[in-house]
């Protein structure tokens, strides 16, 4: 019997409708299904990773107790909250099976590898039972049913490729938790800045990017340039320019006569398939977030309409071209192409090749009628699945073709023009790339002279399709890790509370915690591009069994070291150009985890310093009783716990008073209760008083009782 483990429900459901139900018979072999429901354990949190004799150091956010060391962790795991039903169900059905087999998302990453191997590991069946995996493009039937009848068996999860290098980057990710510690305590002091391999890269190109813009300035100049009856231009490079136009020369030219090149036609293949963060990038503009668009390809992609979206491949293997070619037709109907400028319907070189796993993001196998029925999937689904299924078609079309051509004027012949004047759409009649258009005119017969006034090129404000085109470039993460990553810098929800970037219809800007972020980051390791870089090609040499993991994880502390000082010296540097004093040199505060959350509240409340063992107590969320001094110097006790605060519209996790606490009826009216009165009020029996003095001065009999619940005394009848 053999238990295949789907990474969640849906993907279940694709299962059963694969193999013909939860359990039976497929290809000569008896199956059984099951699922998770993602990750369903995690790393536990770093002081429970470590011996209780250096717990402590590791659970404080103090620089001193930096670096960690990676050899004292036990890479312990704890399950998720809410998931004993899955394990359970899960657990049954390994046990009645002789082999588990892997059927988690296949992503370049090897995440859905990691995540069965933590189940299955956790659970305790690695080595007891048989292990294999499936490779699977997508969920359709019979890709799955392939993938059944061609997995690769291992004797331990540990033994896959994949396992082992998905192993490496979550390890190398937890320990690069102390890069927000770092920051956090180098920044003002209570600001949790979150730092990260790719969260940090955002933050550098980004600031970078919007230090240039705010540097720029529109100084103009002059100089003399022709222009034909249809708009081309002629400029000489080296014709000089002026400051301003009342400096430039009159009468230095005239008209002159055009001699132009011969034109020579040439041909643009369609652009090459788009991956997510592309994707993203374009629906930003629209006003849709990073976060929308992957949820709701998430379920698009769970539903068969387009296709796996982790993918790394920026093309389609033959099989998945062919399985696609007989859909193209009615792709084209639901978008709006006429079928017939798809004529390229054989498989394109750069497009479509051996050696991808998933191929590039594209249409799925389920095609929707017309677009308002994705409507269902999320309010984006329907402008996801036309820029997919776009992007898939123009592979279809033939070359755009133009005609290029150079030009001179005869008179000054340093003068160029060039121009592209489009012949053929080709794929540009059913793609738009974004590229810049041809749309030039041919040469007219002459030229005139003019003065043109022009500004330096000024930088680009940075956009998410800017942000992501650089990270491509630079080879940082992946087009999914890239979406996923500026969803999460970028979200501006109520439980957000220190988000590092605003994202406005696609336009950028930084957030006071971003730029705080960014001015930390110069002269780190954590800071560069190169960080991500280092670690994935790390997870290539480490699952080829060419690196020793240990061994680079140990690399990790020399990069600490070096980022302390480094954020040390820009945060001396930084709250002297913000004006703000490090909050560790104003107040002390402790730190832990609260609600699911890092934070740093006072130590101090009201003249109180909180225990060890209060501390402990407001982080697991108690209330406790404490002792104070009001601002006229009087003693109180309250009661209090922590709690989300805000001043001057500052949010913050604060000690916030529930209620006062009194020792109980001491005195009322001018009047103190001797300790026999007191205990029979405490016992909740009435008191009779003939000395009582009101607010007039007047004395006064009356019978009273204490209240418990409000902590003070009640009239229960005026006496005469």
């Amino acid at each position: 019997m053999i238990a295949i483990l789907a990474e969640k429900p849906s993907a279940k459901r694709n299962m059963q409708k694969a193999f013909g139900g939860d359990s039976g018979t497929f290809n000569g072999e008896q199956f059984m299904l099951c699922n998770a429901r993602g990750h369903l354990y995690e790393f536990a949190k770093p002081e429970k990773q470590v011996h209780s004799s250096v717990s402590e150091k590791y659970r404080r956010w103090d620089l001193s107790n930096l670096p960690w060391d990676p050899d004292e962790f036990t890479w312990k795991y704890v399950k998720q909250e809410d998931v004993d039903d899955v394990l359970d169900e899960i657990r049954k059905t390994f046990m009645k099976c002789d082999e588990i087999c892997i059927a988690t998302d296949d992503d370049p990453s090897g995440e859905g590898t990691l995540l069965a191997g933590e189940i299955i590991i956790n659970l305790g069946f690695d080595g007891k039972k048989k292990i294999s995996r499936m490779f699977f493009a997508d969920e359709s039937p019979k890709e799955l049913q392939k993938a059944f009848k061609n997995r690769k068996h291992f004797n331990s999860v540990q033994d896959d490729p994949d396992y082992i290098k998905a192993l490496y980057r979550a390890k190398w990710d937890m320990l690069s938790m102390q890069f927000t510690r770092i920051a956090t305590k180098c920044g003002d002091g209570k600001s949790v800045l979150r730092q990260g391999r790719l969260k940090s890269a955002m933050i550098l190109l980004v600031g970078d990017q919007l230090a240039k813009v705010a540097a720029y300035k529109a100084t103009p100049y002059f100089q003399y340039r022709f222009q034909d009856a249809n708009g081309n231009v002629f400029s000489d490079p080296k014709e000089p320019t002026f400051p301003d136009e009342k400096s430039v020369p009159k009468g230095k030219y005239m008209d002159s006569k055009v001699i132009a090149d011969p034109k020579v036609r040439k041909k643009s293949p369609p652009p090459k398939l788009i991956d997510l963060a592309t994707l993203s990038a374009r629906l930003s503009s629209k006003g849709f977030k990073a976060k929308d668009v992957l949820a709701t390809y998430q379920k698009m992609y769970e539903a068969q309409v387009v296709s796996y979206p982790r993918t790394e491949d920026k093309g389609v293997t033959p099989e998945q071209f062919n399985e696609l070619l007989p859909l193209v037709d009615k792709i084209a109907k639901v978008v709006g192409v006429n079928p017939a400028v798809l004529t390229h319907r054989t498989p394109r070189a750069g497009f479509v090749k051996e050696g991808m796993a998933h191929g590039a993001n594209r249409p799925g196998p389920k095609v929707p009628d017309n677009l308002k029925d994705l409507v269902l999937y999320g309010k984006c689904a329907p402008d996801i699945y036309e820029i997919l299924a776009r992007s898939y078609l123009a592979m279809l079309c033939e070359d755009y073709e133009y005609d290029s051509q150079d030009a001179r004027l005869e008179k000054y012949p340093s003068f160029k023009g060039h121009v592209n004047v489009p012949a053929f759409a080709g794929w540009k009649a059913v793609y738009n790339d974004d590229s810049d258009p041809d749309d030039g005119k041919a040469f007219a017969a002459t030229a005139s002279p003019f003065v043109y006034k022009g500004f330096p090129p000024k930088p680009q404000a940075p956009t998410m399709k800017w942000l992501m085109n650089q990270l491509d470039k630079a080879n940082v993460g992946t087009g999914a890790t890239r979406t996923s990553t500026y969803a999460e810098v970028t979200n501006d929800s109520a439980k957000a509370k220190y988000p590092l970037m605003k994202d406005s219809r696609g336009k950028i800007s930084m957030t006071e915690f971003g730029n705080m972020s960014y001015m930390l980051l110069p002269g780190t390791h954590i800071g560069t591009l190169e960080i991500t870089t280092h670690v994935f090609d790390d997870m290539e040499e480490i699952a080829k069994g060419k690196k020793d993991p240990d061994k680079c994880l140990a690399e990790v502390a020399g990069f600490v070291l070096d980022d302390i000082e480094a954020m040390r010296r820009n945060g001396e540097k930084m709250r002297k150009e913000l004006n703000i004093m490090a909050d560790q040199e104003r107040v002390e505060r402790f730190e832990g985890e609260w609600n699911g959350e890092e934070v740093h509240p006072k130590r101090v409340y009201s003249g109180h310093r909180f225990t060890d063992e209060e501390v402990e107590r407001l982080l697991d969320g108690e209330e406790i009783e404490i002792e104070c001094t009001s601002a006229a110097g009087k003693p109180y006790k309250c009661a209090g716990k922590l709690a989300n605060l805000n001043y001057n519209g500052q949010d913050y996790v604060g000690f916030e008073r529930t209620r006062f606490v009194n020792d109980g009826p001491t005195s009322w009216c001018k009047y103190t209760f001797t300790d026999k009165e007191k205990a029979d009020l405490l016992a909740g029996k009435t008191v009779k008083g003939t000395k009582f003095v009101g607010k007039s001065g007047k004395a006064f009999k009356a019978e009273v009782k204490w209240n418990k619940k409000d902590e003070k005394i009640e009239v229960v009848e005026f006496l005469h």
